[in-house]
């Protein structure tokens, strides 16, 4: 374990795990259409590549990118686009895939935005839940774990741009984010 990491919550079998079910939703849910999965990047990234990996049917991906943490461990509330999706989505079934919902402000911003697109739906997909930093309600349908109201990092979750690596889930430290 990682010297910053007060304790694993997920550790990666589990993650894994968890991932594939979600795979399998999914597939089930989307049976004989092909959604074009969103990532969220960077947090997403590792989430997206595993998840991609245990669907049906052939996924095409793209990502967004949004700001909103900087270099804190809250919110700004300031949401911008640094890059926008590439594929049309105009007509055709739509994923974001997110590492984690938190306020729902983010989620809600690249809702909204993508909606502009004309898809013929939008799902979101994440796999943290921490509904008790909720600040608006959304609607989630795939949600890997919820997780209480602390700071956490790894399998792509970060903290100033630090920690994406580790293969597990875990509480940062609050003396290294204070």
């Amino acid at each position: 374990m990682h010297r910053h990491i007060k304790r694993i919550l997920f550790p990666a079998k589990t993650i894994r795990k968890r991932v594939k079910t979600l795979g399998e939703e999914i597939s089930r849910d989307y049976k004989g259409r092909e959604p074009i999965l969103i990532g969220v990047a960077n947090g997403a990234l590792v989430f997206l590549a595993d998840l991609m990996r245990t669907l049906s049917y052939p996924a095409k991906i793209d990502l967004i990118r949004v700001r909103s943490y900087g270099q804190k461990a809250s919110t700004s509330g300031l949401i911008a686009i640094s890059k926008d999706i590439e594929i049309d989505i105009a007509g055709k079934d739509a994923i974001i895939v997110e590492d984690i919902i938190d306020t729902g402000l983010t989620i809600d911003f690249i809702i909204r935005h993508l909606e502009k697109n004309n898809p013929a739906s939008i799902g979101v997909c994440a796999l943290l839940d921490k509904s008790a930093a909720r600040k608006i309600n959304i609607k989630i349908n795939y949600a890997g774990f919820p997780v209480i109201n602390e700071f956490v990092v790894g399998y792509g979750l970060d903290y100033a741009e630090n920690y994406r690596h580790l293969p597990y889930i875990g509480v940062l430290k609050p003396e290294i984010y204070s």
